[in-house]
């Protein structure tokens, strides 16, 4: 059977559009035992899965040689450069700090920042709408574990701008990272606050976080929304014990993006898309192997039926590994929404030792695969997002 829902479409330029979900299909493929790169009769899968093992196997030499002749772990010249002179200001609604909102300490950074400059943000609701430019790195939010703050803001992609335009699914994001090496802390959460759209809402999309400077880091922070919620838009990005909540494709984009033990929540009581990750490019471009999600050890549940996700572009990517899955989880586990041929195209949807109701089922749509060791490695730590080189632990309150 086919289920038909409208739903709106997550590009910028929104409009309507029907998404089908096939509710059934042939059992998921078992690991391959052949059929790697340049193996006849090997289909995308297998040759993309065989990329990725290379791939990872010469990066994790490199990295060893790298520590190996350091005598420990390599950060980035830059990095190591703008941890070594630190810069603290304290954000407090009161007036009791340097600054009384995100907004104004966000300015005080200077252009071209080269030290690691960390905002003390005390609890509070933060009504803002904040964007990190691209020239202010080094970044840090820190919050109070405690009482953490909060930061939110109500626009979706059909709120009229200055101009009298809708401001389309980018603009709509409470908080922009458009910055290099930001990193957050004990954030309560990052909301949009807009009311949650309605299957085939148009411009209902309603970003709370988007990101696209790379090498960000996230820590027990949580990211609230509906529709659209997590725009992970472009970069290498890491997220630890987290929670990301949302309905239709609540994360999205192009990055390459590690979740570890983060909880993934659907809101809606309709059908909910956990992922829509944006890969256009075939298994023998260079850049192929730069983009894609792997989730680890995350909790997945929510009010009604779930999608891992669907393929927003031919070579959409997707990795679940130790992950809790409740009975939400549809039988199928994904769809290739608008893509003809998702096993030749290179669509790469696995998972990997995951457990609960909703994990592997007999029923999962034939071109998704069961991993074995071997190909679920290069996505299961860090390396993931070459992080040896910038991921550090979070940085920690004042207060």
């Amino acid at each position: 059977a086919v289920l038909v829902l409208v739903l709106a479409s997550i590009s910028p330029a929104s409009s309507q559009q029907q998404v089908s979900f096939n509710i059934g299909g042939s059992a998921a493929k078992k690991p391959s035992s052949g059929g790697g790169a340049g193996a006849g009769g090997g289909d995308s899968f297998d040759q993309f899965i065989t990329k990725n093992v290379e791939h990872f196997a010469v990066t994790e030499q490199i990295y060893a040689s790298k520590a190996k002749a350091s005598g420990g772990k390599v950060l980035d010249a830059e990095l190591a450069a703008a941890e070594a002179g630190t810069v603290r200001y304290v954000v407090s609604p009161d007036g009791k700090g340097n600054f009384k909102t995100i907004t104004d300490a966000i300015k005080a950074v200077p252009e071209k920042n080269k030290k690691r400059t960390i905002l003390d943000i005390k609890p509070g609701t933060y009504k803002e709408k904040l964007t990190i430019p691209m020239w202010k790195p080094f970044i840090t939010f820190v919050g109070n574990p405690k009482n953490p703050p909060v930061i939110t803001w109500d626009d979706t992609a059909g709120t009229r701008g200055k101009d009298g335009k809708p401001l389309g699914t980018l603009a709509s994001a409470t908080v922009a990272v458009e910055a290099d090496y930001f990193s957050a802390s004990a954030c309560a959460s990052w909301q949009n606050n807009a009311p949650l759209a309605k299957a085939g809402q148009e411009g209902g999309q309603a970003v709370a976080l988007r990101l696209f400077g790379t090498k960000a880091a996230f820590y027990n922070c949580t990211i609230d929304g509906g529709q659209d919620t997590l725009y992970d838009h472009k970069g290498l990005h890491y997220f630890k014990n987290c929670i990301i909540r949302g309905s239709v494709d609540f994360i999205f984009g192009f990055g390459r993006s590690l979740y570890t033990d983060c909880t993934i929540m659907s809101v809606t009581t309709e059908i909910a898309v956990l992922t829509a990750q944006q890969r256009s490019k075939t298994i023998d471009d260079k850049d192929a192997i730069e983009s894609g999600f792997s989730f680890v050890r995350c909790k997945i549940f929510g009010l009604g039926q779930i999608y891992l996700g669907r393929a927003w572009g031919d070579s959409s990517r997707v990795v679940y590994s130790f992950t809790d899955m409740s009975k939400e989880v549809v039988p199928v586990g994904w769809d290739k929404w608008k893509v003809e041929k998702p096993d030749r195209g290179g669509v790469f949807y696995g998972e990997y030792k995951c457990s609960g109701p909703g994990a592997m089922s007999n029923e999962r749509i034939g071109w998704a695969r069961v991993l074995d060791d071997a190909q679920a490695r290069p996505f299961t730590g860090s390396h993931f997002v070459y992080g040896n080189s910038w991921i550090l632990p979070p940085a920690k309150s004042n207060f």
